[in-house]
């Protein structure tokens, strides 16, 4: 797993899942999961790839119902995200549908 200090825990408090931390999300599932994450944080922040995969994250982080008052608030998008993604009940199948469907968005 990577260094929670590298992406800055509870330095900064965001709303919204940032694609600066796609990368730190690599590990976490298996291969397939991996080749996506690889892909996409290798794009520009602004390109629709990358939007898609910031949109699939919000939608599974629950972003539009964070606020400075909730608990996930406190804790932080990194582990917020990393959270989700590990105990996401679903395939690496299921993960990439959601992101073609976020593509389609």
């Amino acid at each position: 797993m990577s260094d929670v200090s590298e992406y800055g825990v509870h330095t900064k408090a965001e709303l919204l899942f940032p694609a600066h931390l796609i990368p730190s999300l690599r590990d976490l599932r298996g291969e397939e999961w991996k080749a996506l994450v690889d892909r996409v944080a290798a794009l520009p922040e602004t390109h629709p790839d990358s939007l898609a995969f910031v949109l699939m994250m919000i939608e599974l982080d629950g972003c539009l119902k964070c606020n400075s008052n909730n608990y996930k608030f406190l804790r932080g998008c990194f582990l917020c995200a990393t959270q989700t993604v590990q105990s996401y009940k679903g395939t690496d199948q299921d993960l990439l549908a959601l992101y073609n469907k976020a593509k389609q968005e």
